[in-house]
């Protein structure tokens, strides 16, 4: 159980951290103007006009949905469809299955209402970013991408993970990220970061496409994962740097990334694959194993800041059906 002092020290970690939130909100909402009560020097309010672009963006919405969806009571929600049908911005059809629910749909005046509020959000943010250097516009993207993929884990757990080949940029990701997981996880020092480093230089100044391959994974635009097959010998493939971020784990993508390294080494006609691991790692070591690795070698050893015992792992592929 956790003692009384850890506990005060996770809550004034929460503490600080609410804070932080509650500060970047207040600038930023400042900053994009939603706290003015016209959004955009139009005459809408900021849910108005949240309101119009989810009509301009679906079709046959009811009050009941865009209710839902976006969390508005019922009542401030009517009040606001009654002014854009006061105003001519909709035009409301009793739907066939349930005469009590209307169908909403934006006139030509809605539409054009619409256009207008676009525009100018766009040239808020075109003013926003005009200032700014091209890589710290990236950076920016780029926190607020992650933000939303943090945020919204569950949604992204659903989206499909797709396998591809390596590409510029990879490589650099490959290397960081590895450095990255073993010293938050495991403690190892820069050298394991440099090991991964002339793996992967070696990997591009030698590839040779029709034995070697790279696979990263990748969801919704974010790599999630890679692994490398490279040739040892004729005979002989070896598998290197198998890496699940943890924002993947518990998907079966670990077990994925290794079948296809098996696969790819017995299409190319490799009799055996192998690869070095360490013992305490206890969730990639299953892994293996469940593929049909067997350990051959077990050797004490210390490296990356550690004393470690490292293991070699082998898989015959001949004979063996895919």
């Amino acid at each position: 159980m956790p003692d009384a002092s850890s506990s005060l020290s996770s809550q004034t970690a929460l503490d600080t951290q609410v804070a932080a939130i509650r500060r970047f909100n207040r600038r930023y909402t400042a900053t994009i103007g939603v706290l003015d009560q016209h959004l955009l020097q139009s005459p809408y309010s900021l849910t108005e006009a949240r309101v119009l672009f989810e009509l301009a963006h679906r079709d046959d919405l009811t009050a009941k949905i865009i209710g839902a969806e976006l969390g508005l009571d019922a009542g401030y929600l009517s009040r606001i469809v009654q002014r854009f049908t006061d105003e001519a911005l909709i035009t409301r059809t009793p739907l066939a299955s349930d005469r009590r629910q209307h169908g909403m749909v934006l006139t030509a005046k809605g539409h054009a209402a619409f256009a207008t509020l676009d525009g100018r959000s766009r040239a808020a943010v075109g003013e926003l970013l005009q200032p700014l250097a091209l890589h710290d516009r990236a950076e920016l993207v780029g926190a607020m991408a992650r933000i939303e993929r943090i945020l919204h884990a569950d949604e992204k757990r659903a989206v499909a993970i797709e396998l591809r080949p390596h590409q510029p940029g990879d490589m650099g990701w490959v290397v960081q990220q590895n450095g990255a997981v073993y010293a938050r996880e495991y403690g190892w020092d820069i050298s394991y970061e440099a090991l991964c480093a002339e793996i992967v230089a070696s990997f591009v100044k030698n590839f040779d496409p029709a034995r070697e391959h790279c696979w990263i994974a990748e969801r919704d635009g974010e790599r999630l994962g890679a692994v490398f097959v490279v040739r040892q010998s004729d005979e002989v493939a070896k598998l290197r740097l198998l890496l699940v971020d943890p924002a993947a784990r518990g998907l079966g993508l670990g077990k994925r990334l290794v079948d296809e390294c098996i696969g790819f080494a017995r299409a190319r006609g490799y009799r055996k694959m192998t690869l070095w691991t360490q013992d305490i790692l206890l969730a990639a070591r299953r892994i293996y194993s469940d593929a049909g690795f067997v350990r051959v070698g077990v050797e004490p050893h210390h490296s990356f800041g550690h004393d470690l015992v490292g293991e070699t792992w082998e898989l015959a592929l001949s004979g063996r059906q895919p």
